[in-house]
């Protein structure tokens, strides 16, 4: 976003000083111009507005050729992060390399002051213990990798999103076509702890997008069942007033406006989504 130039800084040289190959890197200002980096190798792009967060990834995927088919896999990486070891690329490409059905690596965050990962970062729903790996049925945006063949197959991260849930509607496609996603406490991004809400969107955004989750991707049944189960889950945590009515704003606005092609999972995901520990209702 341009406003943070001494963490970009630091993440770029987090990720030069990996161990293996180099890792190379596309950067894209989102709606802002570039920092200086001198002595940087980069793939740049300069976007006249901002795109939301799929919509500047996806054009970060692209610099890496149609698809990103220059790259075995990509990682996406929030501008004030950092990786605070050097094995992190090695460990991605061992665990790619090790079995070929993986699509998806969910990093740890945890906040580089105490070490501290936030139960939201951790994408399943038994949290409690952010140091067990596991299979997930969604992952963490900036802080993951993607195999470029599952976005090849199923498509790149839903651009019209903008912010919030974008990164479960790649999952549920990518686990419909029958690749893994996993979570990884060994690999790490420093992340300042943070409350989603800090962006003024936040409630109308996560209200939408999850309607049109559900419209893109769930079989017909189960669309009024999984949006009840959220609506239930916002009234019980009782938002305040103008957060309320923001939030009752975007889930109408999630039913009136288009939200892009439908292609709704089989039967036998939904199964696979509950034996992993996440119905598609929940």
């Amino acid at each position: 976003m341009g406003n943070r130039p001494a963490e970009l800084a630091d993440l770029l040289d987090s990720v030069a000083k990996q161990q293996g190959d180099p890792i190379e890197v596309a950067l894209v200002g989102n709606g802002s111009p570039l920092p200086p980096l001198p002595g940087r190798r980069l793939r740049t792009a300069e976007l006249p507005e901002n795109l939301g967060i799929p919509g500047g990834r996806n054009v970060g995927v692209e610099l890496f050729g149609p698809g990103g088919r220059d790259v075995d896999a990509v990682l996406f990486l929030d501008d004030d992060g950092l990786l605070p070891g050097d094995d992190s690329g090695e460990l991605v490409r061992r665990a790619f390399r090790d079995n070929p059905r993986l699509g998806i690596i969910s990093f740890r965050i945890a906040d580089p002051v105490t070490g501290r990962t936030q139960r939201r970062h951790v994408p399943r729903l038994r949290a409690s213990d952010p140091l067990r790996n596991s299979p997930v049925t969604t992952f963490l945006g900036g802080a993951c990798a993607v195999r470029t063949e599952v976005i090849r197959q199923v498509g790149a991260l839903p651009a019209e999103f903008f912010y919030a849930h974008e990164e479960t509607d790649l999952a549920w496609r990518a686990l419909d076509a029958g690749w893994q996603i996993e979570y990884r406490s060994d690999i790490v991004l420093h992340h300042p702890a943070t409350s989603p809400a800090r962006h003024a969107v936040y409630h109308r955004m996560v209200a939408r997008n999850r309607v049109w989750l559900a419209r893109r991707n769930l079989p017909w049944a189960l669309v009024p069942v999984y949006l009840g189960v959220w609506l239930s889950l916002t009234l019980v945590r009782r938002p305040s007033g103008p957060a309320l009515r923001a939030w009752f704003g975007g889930f109408r606005e999630g039913w009136t406006t288009p939200c892009g092609p439908r292609r709704a999972m089989r039967w036998r995901t939904v199964w696979r989504l509950t034996r992993l520990g996440r119905p598609p209702i929940i």
